[in-house]
């Protein structure tokens, strides 16, 4: 079993910058895809971000040269740097794991980010 427990949410201005944090329960790096995903009130939820258990990195369109995923091993800690932010990527972020060819798939509990001014 493994936990993720995401930090970092709030309210920020448009044009502003948050980090985002997901902490998990081990040394799943190496073993697990890691993602990002957003749910905005009436809407899916969307994958925002991934980093690979090799390191590549993938974005959504709507946020490219905005966002930036990053993990530390160390730390056995994701990151989701967002920066220029816009009203439309208010939404509930939650953090995944998923180990592909297992179908072990787990998710925190998410943090609220609202772009307001």
């Amino acid at each position: 079993q493994v936990q993720l427990v995401e930090s970092g949410g709030g309210l920020v201005q448009p044009g502003g910058s948050l980090r985002l944090s997901c902490a998990a329960s081990g040394s799943i790096f190496s073993m697990y895809a890691m993602n990002w995903f957003r749910q905005a009130p009436g809407k899916q939820r969307e994958l925002v971000a991934s980093i690979l258990s090799g390191g590549n990195t993938n974005y959504a369109d709507s946020v490219k040269g905005r966002f930036t995923i990053s993990r530390d091993s160390a730390k056995n800690t994701l990151y989701l740097q967002m920066n220029s932010l816009k009203p439309e990527d208010t939404a509930v972020y939650y953090c995944n794991a998923f180990r592909p060819g297992t179908g072990r798939n787990y998710w925190g509990q998410g943090t609220q980010v609202t772009v307001s001014s």
